[in-house]
């Protein structure tokens, strides 16, 4: 395809961005066969080791592997040092190359979010999505989930560090907390991990993977989006960049999700 060529397709539904939530809306809307999906994202694809085995983690953290590996501008808190941001360039988004941590909010923030009028948006009206989302190996009460996609288990290979750690916190007072993300947050504890098998289970595989053979789910990796085409009000398409060059990916009269 020559320089300038404008390539063309048209969708029900364009997402951009197949990070966390990029994946789980991909995944969610492409579960109605009536409509056609298309996820774009400006990474590669999940194909490396390095995200598929944890301790990957340690290579494309400090590095541009997989990585947009950002900065701030210089800081003067820092005392004019840059901050370093790293964040996931990949299918998965960062969810392929985080520490795989399954941390949820408090449920004081959430219960704040919506006394400042956010419907919605209180613990109790939030719990359900995480039990909805979540299979977890380990808990199984009214916090938790077991039917969902995305895997949380226990980290298989405690170090003496992490034993020694809990043990100096439980001779200085602190309480041992058994489910950091169920009744109470407060104390040490070891941290529930988004992995299956010895492996990450990122967004992407918990709620891509399984359904990529889906007629109607286009995956569109290395697509940088360069702007969004607005006729009106309505976004009616995307221009993305693959290989230098422009590309038009066109939404046919985009719905309403």
């Amino acid at each position: 395809m020559g320089a300038g060529t404008m390539l063309k397709e048209i969708f029900d539904y364009v997402v951009i961005g197949a990070g966390s939530a990029g994946s789980v809306v991909a995944s969610r809307l492409s579960e109605d066969p009536g409509v056609s999906v298309c996820l774009i994202e400006a990474g590669g694809p999940d194909t490396s080791v390095l995200i598929h085995a944890p301790a990957g983690v340690v290579a494309m953290m400090p590095t541009k592997i997989n990585n947009w590996a950002f900065e701030t501008v210089p800081q003067a808190g820092l005392n004019g040092r840059k901050g370093y941001q790293p964040r996931g360039k990949a299918l998965r988004g960062s969810s392929s190359t985080n520490a795989m941590l399954y941390v949820r909010g408090n449920r004081w923030d959430y219960d704040h979010w919506a006394s400042l009028g956010n419907r919605g948006w209180s613990y109790d009206e939030v719990l359900p999505y995480f039990r909805k989302s979540e299979h977890n190996e380990t808990h199984r009460d009214e916090f938790h989930g077991q039917d969902g996609p995305l895997n949380v288990a226990e980290v298989s290979q405690p170090s003496n560090l992490n034993r020694f750690f809990l043990q100096a916190a439980r001779e200085c007072g602190w309480p041992m907390t058994q489910d950091y993300n169920g009744a109470d947050q407060f104390g040490a504890f070891m941290y529930q991990v988004t992995q299956r098998n010895g492996e990450r289970c990122s967004a992407a595989k918990a709620f891509l993977t399984p359904h990529r053979a889906r007629a109607n789910l286009k995956i569109v990796t290395g697509a940088l989006t360069r702007r969004i085409v607005f006729t009106g009000k309505r976004a009616t398409g995307v221009i993305v960049n693959i290989g230098g060059v422009d590309h038009a990916n066109s939404l046919y009269e985009p719905k309403s999700c």
